[in-house]
Parts: C-alpha cells; sequence; structure tokens
C-alpha cells in the first residue's frame, strides 16, 4: 500500500525507475528483458514525472461527481456524461475521438421507495430500490414478512413457494454459505422469477440477497446481466433488515408497509462508448486498449465506481502525451457504458471490433475503488507473468505490485477475456469500497488524490510499456486454449448460466 504523499514525487519515481528497472545487461536468454533493457524505461521515467507532477485526474474527477453527478447507463446524466468524455479526450490531444454507439435492451428510472414497520413496533425503515426491477402497486402494500434463507434458495424454492403469496419476503443466511458466490448470484435470479410466479409482492435482499456492508447505508445494483425482474426487490440498511430478522426470530408477527415506484421503458434505448488513440510509430495495427467504465448508479456520484477509473484512462491519455514518447503500437483509450448491467459496453465493443480482435495485444481496466493499484490479474495468461513482473520490478516506486493470471469477470476485463486475449484487471486495495459503491455515500470526498494520480500514473505506465516494448507481450489464445483455462478456473459454469459461454463444448475435461 502507498502511504502518505511523497513531497518530491517526480524525484522519487525518477531515481527508483533507474535504480530498480530489474536486471542487467547480459541476462539469461530465459528472462524477459526489463525495461532497462527493452528500451523502454527513458518513456517510463518522463510518463512518470508527466503523471506525478501535472495531474489533472482530481479536477477531472471532481467535475464529473459534481457538476454531471448520477451517470446511470440509459440516463440524460450518462449521455451528458458521453459529451464530457468526447471533450475531454479532445481536449488532451487523443487522435480519432469518436462515440460508438450500440443499444441497451431497455431504459430504466428510479422512483421513490419507502417502507416501515407497521408491527410489533412501529418504526420507519430506511429502503432503496435494486435496479431493473418492478413496483408496488400505486400506494404501496401492507403485507406481512417471511424469511427465505439464501444458502438454501433451491429448496426454498421446492418446498416453501406456496407460501410466499401476499407475503414480503426478507432474504436471511442460515447454515453455511455456498463456496460458489456467482452460482449463488445466478440461483438468486431464478429465485426472483419464482416469488413473482408466486404472488410474493416484494423482496427485502440486495445484490445477491445479502446484506447491506452496514454503516447505516442502502446499496443498488442489477441483479442479473442484461435482466429485468418485475417484483420489487430492495435493498435495505443492515441495521433496519437486522432488527427485522431479530423480531422473526423471536416468532413475532412482523407487518410492513412497503411502497416501490420505478419506470422501465418498453424498447431498447441508445447508448454509446467514448473511444481515442494514441496511433502508434512502428506496429499502428496492434491495439492496446486502456479502459473504465463511465457509467454508474444514481444513489450518488460515482466518484469511485467508476469515476476513479475512468478518469485515470483520461489522465493515463494525458500523461503519455504530455511526455512527448510516442509508443509502438496503438493504445485505444476507452470509456465504456453499461458495465453496471452486465458489461454491455465492453460486450459491444468487443462485437463491433471483432475484425480487428486478432490485432489487439491486451486490455488494461481499472475498476475496483479508490484504493492503490497492487496486483495485476492477467486474465489467465500465465505465460505472461514473467515478463509483467519484470514491469513491475520497475516501478517499484509505486509500491509492491503483484502478478497473477486470475481471470475476472466481474468488470470490463472479462470479454476480452473470451477473446482470448490478456483481460488484465488492475486489482486495488480498497477497504472502505463496500461502503461507498452503489451506495449514497459514492461521492467525491471519499477519494484521496494522491492516490487517484498514484493510479493513473500506474495505468499510463502499464499502457505505454506493453505498447511500447520491441516484442508484441502477447496474441490471443485460441478458442480452445481460452475455454480449457477458463474451465480450469470455474468460470465456465458461471459464463454457462449468463449466456456468455462461446466455445460450445470446447474446454470440457
Amino acid at each position: 500500500m502507498l502511504k502518505s504523499k511523497n513531497p518530491y514525487p517526480v524525484i522519487f519515481a525518477v531515481v527508483l525507475l533507474a535504480a530498480l528497472s530489474g536486471g542487467a545487461s547480459g541476462q539469461q536468454s530465459t528472462t524477459p528483458p526489463s525495461p532497462r533493457d527493452d528500451g523502454t524505461l527513458a518513456g517510463l521515467t518522463a510518463i512518470a514525472g508527466q503523471g506525478m507532477m501535472q495531474s489533472e485526474a482530481y479536477t477531472n474527477l471532481e467535475y464529473l461527481s459534481d457538476s454531471i453527478g448520477p451517470r446511470l447507463t440509459g440516463s440524460p446524466g450518462a449521455k451528458e456524461a458521453v459529451r464530457w468524455g468526447l471533450d475531454r479526450m479532445k481536449a488532451i490531444g487523443v487522435e480519432n475521438v469518436h462515440a460508438e454507439p450500440y443499444e441497451m435492451w431497455s431504459g430504466w428510472t428510479r422512483g421513490p421507495a419507502t417502507a416501515a414497520i407497521l408491527s410489533p413496533a412501529r418504526h420507519s425503515l430506511t429502503i432503496a430500490s435494486m435496479g431493473w426491477v418492478g413496483s408496488t402497486p400505486e400506494g404501496g402494500v401492507t403485507a406481512d414478512v417471511i424469511p427465505v434463507n439464501l444458502y438454501q434458495i433451491d429448496r426454498e424454492m421446492q418446498d416453501n413457494a406456496s407460501k410466499w403469496a401476499g407475503k414480503i419476503l426478507v432474504m436471511v443466511a442460515k447454515g453455511e454459505a455456498p463456496k460458489d458466490r456467482m452460482e449463488s448470484f445466478v440461483k438468486f435470479g431464478k429465485f426472483l422469477d419464482a416469488a413473482y410466479a408466486a404472488h410474493a409482492v416484494a423482496v427485502i435482499g440486495g445484490q445477491g440477497g445479502e446484506l447491506a456492508a452496514g454503516m447505516n447505508i442502502t446499496h443498488t445494483g442489477i441483479l442479473g446481466l442484461a435482466a429485468y425482474y418485475r417484483i420489487p426487490v430492495v435493498s435495505m440498511t443492515r441495521e433496519d433488515q437486522e432488527q427485522l430478522e431479530r423480531f422473526i426470530d423471536q416468532d413475532k408477527t412482523v407487518r410492513v408497509r412497503i411502497n416501490v415506484q420505478n419506470q422501465v421503458t418498453d424498447g431498447p434505448v441508445e447508448c454509446a462508448n467514448v473511444v481515442g488513440e494514441i496511433r502508434g510509430t512502428q506496429f499502428p495495427e496492434q491495439i492496446v486498449v486502456v479502459g473504465a467504465h463511465l457509467d454508474s448508479w444514481d444513489l450518488a456520484e460515482g466518484s469511485t465506481d467508476n469515476g476513479v477509473g475512468a478518469v485515470c484512462v483520461l489522465e493515463a491519455a494525458r500523461a503519455i502525451i504530455a511526455s512527448g514518447y510516442k509508443p509502438r503500437r496503438t493504445i485505444r483509450f476507452v470509456l465504456y457504458t453499461g458495465e453496471e448491467q452486465g458489461l454491455l459496453g465492453s460486450l459491444a465493443y468487443c462485437k463491433r471490433h471483432k475484425a480487428e480482435m486478432p490485432n489487439h495485444v491486451a486490455a488494461l481496466t481499472l475498476d475496483n475503488g479508490q484504493g492503490p493499484v497492487v496486483d495485476l490479474e492477467l486474465g489467465g495468461r500465465e505465460d505472461l507473468i514473467p515478463a509483467v513482473e519484470q514491469f513491475t520490478k520497475a516501478i517499484k516506486a509505486f509500491g509492491d505490485i503483484t502478478v497473477n493470471d486470475a481471470a475476472v469477470f466481474d468488470t470490463d476485463s472479462g470479454p476480452f477475456i473470451l477473446q482470448g486475449l490478456p483481460g488484465i484487471n488492475m486489482g486495488q486495495n480498497s477497504p472502505d469500497y463496500k461502503y461507498t459503491h452503489h451506495s449514497p455515500v459514492d461521492t467525491f470526498d471519499k477519494v484521496k488524490p494522491d492516490l487517484l494520480e498514484r493510479d493513473a500514473t500506474v495505468m499510463a505506465l502499464t499502457a505505454y510499456w506493453i505498447a511500447d516494448r520491441p516484442e508484441r507481450l502477447a496474441i490471443p489464445w485460441p478458442p480452445e486454449r481460452t475455454a480449457r483455462m477458463l474451465t480450469r478456473q470455474k468460470k465456465d459454469k458461471m459464463l454457462k448460466d449468463f449466456g456468455l459461454w462461446p466455445f460450445g463444448n470446447q474446454g470440457e475435461p
């Protein structure tokens, strides 16, 4: 982790980049070259100076957070953010700046959501609707609350669905937790369909049925990839929900009044990604994608999820351009939308650029909050670990950054992994992220400027190193090899459940 901000960041960066660039000349041929040996060190040093001394990231985040605010995909705020992203890329000097439109299956607008316990005590409850869910009857409904065990959801649907009609269902967690959280998330969606079919009136249970993080805040989020559930589903503050559970555990009849009013469009809505480039000098047809999602949820400003990532993409572009060093390969900067609804923007990018995929080298993504980058997760590409470790050794000035081959699918790295590419997730140490993301406290004040500048600079350095090294870092794996890797990492069932598995029977043992 990065501690206090160094008062001499550019000197610190330059000295340590030079001193810790990894390896000496004449190393074994089996050892990948370090930045000192592959000729990228001078450019990295200049970019580090620009990133740490001239950063515009914090100013950009303040405008995105406070002046634009919530950016729910398909909303006016999201459209304004796309226009802003285009303007910022052009002002920075990025080339070929344009929007790439795509359609989302429907738009959704949050309405009022209120609730209160009527008995055994009278108490106002704090709730927020989950995204892309339905509404109660106009004016709300009063009903008894009964528990549904999230950890035994299959048995609940089989044995207890007949008891759900006219009831509010509250998710509880009893017994041993399932080992596969993503499989549980898929089952929760099936449960919501079953609850609606059984005429339950509402469900209390946030993302995947789990309790909110605490500190008297709610969370929101979608409950499936490109999914709409007709039953109203709400997140309730942990403190309020645990009070309901205590009453239930005491065998008391709990009666609640709940009113949720949302709107959904009848058809698709147009969305867009923001795209621009730094054109490569030697291999311009080879592309390194640097991206993050510009959209956010709508309970607050979306500063940590994912304003941080979006402004880091812009700042990475600015620092590279300002350094005066041009990479051998093209760096393509992308601000995705639709990430929160199921990776829609990055999936649309991969579909639109399908013919170019053989010339894509890697895709870099930042989407884990406001903390320092501590990992580079290479999307299953174990073969790249030695080379990338040579790079991370060279940037010790920015902390210890480990390298592993984890394939991450809960952000925009996922669609690139399916293309056989290293979809590189920049893992962060963000312990407070569980409180801020998707919540009413995801605001500008939660982000520290020194950490933001550090992460943006690490993104710029990583992108430039991949794009400028003499040897191409990676070529896409063939589908069979990618399918075997994903099966080995136990991602295959989740991808099949979500309809994202493109490999047919490939990868089966």
